[in-house]
């Protein structure tokens, strides 16, 4: 059977929800023609259809790429799953008996993801819990915006080095079905609110913002004159001429004061 677009995107979204694909990598249509033994046409249909979803991005220098998000997008990509996610909660009833089977068939596998060794199956199970608990309380349309929202948190995680523990996050997931299926609301919302707020939390983001840091520490004035050499100048200024006249010929004849040689210590 040929592959289609939505076969691709679906793989691509896939593999970044496994952390098998990090931010920025490219994604060249004629690799991925190759890959998928499909035409380069139907290849730049399903990126064109992850841009459109806010996964990948064009440049007409690098082509094809996975969004490197930016601070403030990663940002607003949290605020975006906490209003989806608390809002489906607070607008759900009970869940029914198959809903709640599933929920929990979904832990045991990511029970089982977190016990073994992999990695990747692991981080698509946790992130998926997401997208399959829209798909219980019964909204696909939500669902599918979920599994976007969390493919982009995925790659915010790997672009931030985050921290958060895969037990941890397993554990949150559990507590939050176990409020559902006691039909505590209330408690569910909070919880989830507290899961996602610790996952954005363990985001080890720069400390500043200013996008002249680097240039501004790096071109501050260098202080040429040793620690230790310090006294030495003073007692050099003070000196008498003569004394000053012979340091002077004998620091002139070596490299200290050649601003020359400085330079190239520094290169």
């Amino acid at each position: 059977m040929a592959i289609s677009s939505t076969d691709i995107s679906d793989r691509i979204i896939e593999a970044v929800m496994a952390q098998k694909l990090p931010p920025g990598t490219r994604l060249g249509e004629q690799q991925l023609a190759l890959l998928f033994d499909c035409s380069r046409t139907i290849v730049r249909e399903a990126l064109t259809r992850l841009a459109a979803r806010g996964i990948v991005t064009v440049s007409a220098r690098r082509g094809w790429y996975l969004i490197e998000p930016s601070q403030d997008e990663a940002r607003e990509a949290f605020e975006a799953r906490r209003v989806i996610e608390l809002g489906l909660i607070r607008g759900m009833k009970r869940l029914d008996k198959p809903a709640l089977k599933a929920l929990k068939a979904h832990l045991a596998r990511e029970k089982a993801a977190v016990a073994g060794t992999d990695v990747g199956a692991r981080s698509f199970l946790l992130g998926d819990f997401h997208v399959c608990l829209a798909e219980c309380l019964g909204n696909s349309l939500l669902a599918d915006t979920l599994r976007d929202f969390t493919a982009r948190t995925t790659l915010i995680a790997m672009l931030y080095q985050s921290s958060h523990d895969a037990a941890q996050s397993c554990e949150d997931h559990v507590r939050i079905v176990a409020a559902l299926e006691a039909g505590d609301l209330a408690a569910a919302e909070a919880l989830m609110a507290e899961h996602i707020g610790t996952v954005q939390g363990h985001l080890r983001l720069p400390a500043t913002t200013d996008p002249l840091d680097l240039l501004r520490g790096a071109l501050e004035p260098v202080d040429k004159t040793p620690a230790g050499a310090r006294g030495t100048a003073r007692e050099l200024h003070s000196a008498s001429p003569s004394r000053r006249t012979a340091r002077k010929g004998k620091s002139s004849a070596g490299t200290g004061d050649d601003p020359s040689t400085y330079l190239g210590a520094l290169l």
